[in-house]
Formats: C-alpha cells, sequence, structure tokens
C-alpha cells in the first residue's frame, strides 16, 4: 500500500479561538492530501476530480473523521494518505494525522470518490484511473 506523506502547518485561521485545529480545517487538509497524492502517482488533479475530453467526474459523496488528540495553532503536523479501498465505481482515500516525532495519532479520516459520467450517473471507474491505481 503507497503512502504519501504531506507536511502541514497549521495556520491561524485553521483553529477555534483557543488556538486547537477546527474539526473543518481537517477536511481542507485531506484535500490536499489527495492532490498530492494524485500527482505523486502520475495522476493531474484536475483531470481526475473534471476530466471534460473523457467525459467522467469524481466527486466526493462522503467524508468523515475522528478526532483523537488535539493539533494546536503553529503545529507542524504529518499527514498520510493513502487509498483504502477500490470499489468498481468508487475509490475510498484514507487519512491519518501525527505531530513528529510523536507516533500518537491525532486524527484520522476517509474521503470517497465517485465514478460519473457527463449525466451525473455512476460508472466504472475510468481506464485512466483505474490502471494508476489499482496496482499501489
Amino acid at each position: 500500500m503507497l503512502v504519501h506523506k504531506t507536511q502541514v502547518q497549521v495556520r491561524f485561521g485553521d483553529t477555534d479561538p483557543y488556538g486547537v485545529v477546527y474539526f473543518v480545517a481537517y477536511f481542507r487538509y485531506f484535500h490536499q492530501g489527495i492532490e498530492e497524492f494524485l500527482r505523486h502517482i502520475g495522476i493531474n488533479p484536475g483531470t481526475f476530480f473534471r476530466n471534460k475530453e473523457e467525459k467522467f467526474g469524481m466527486p466526493k459523496v462522503a467524508a468523515d473523521c475522528q478526532f483523537l488528540a488535539p493539533a494546536y495553532y503553529g503545529d507542524l503536523l504529518e499527514m498520510h494518505t493513502s487509498i483504502k479501498e477500490i470499489r468498481e465505481k468508487a475509490i475510498i482515500f484514507q487519512f491519518h494525522f501525527y505531530r513528529p516525532p510523536e507516533t500518537r495519532l491525532l486524527a484520522e479520516g476517509s474521503v470517497t470518490f465517485v465514478a460519473i459520467d457527463h449525466t451525473w450517473k455512476a460508472i466504472p471507474l475510468p481506464k485512466i484511473i483505474a490502471e494508476k491505481v489499482e496496482n499501489l
């Protein structure tokens, strides 16, 4: 299983008034991790999310996150992004957050994308996506 590591600098705008990372910020971090993971495996994020030439899209249909320990303004986090599951019509990414050098898991989550055609009907994963992710 390929795990792509991304550093995430916690900014003031990512926190609540007490300097703790606000839950919504993790979902923005997820998107950053997905884009970097896709680039790492040779997929242009723009053509993953919406591919006009091949007439498909990959919208997010579900996302979740469990918060196990707080992260704070100024922390430099390490986000581990990987593919949790590949289905006929979907890809599920997973995320784990750490604050090096600590090994304690701070948060974990997942995002599910479903392949759709230009009419918004679910379709099997497009070949150009499937070929890149199936052998990771």
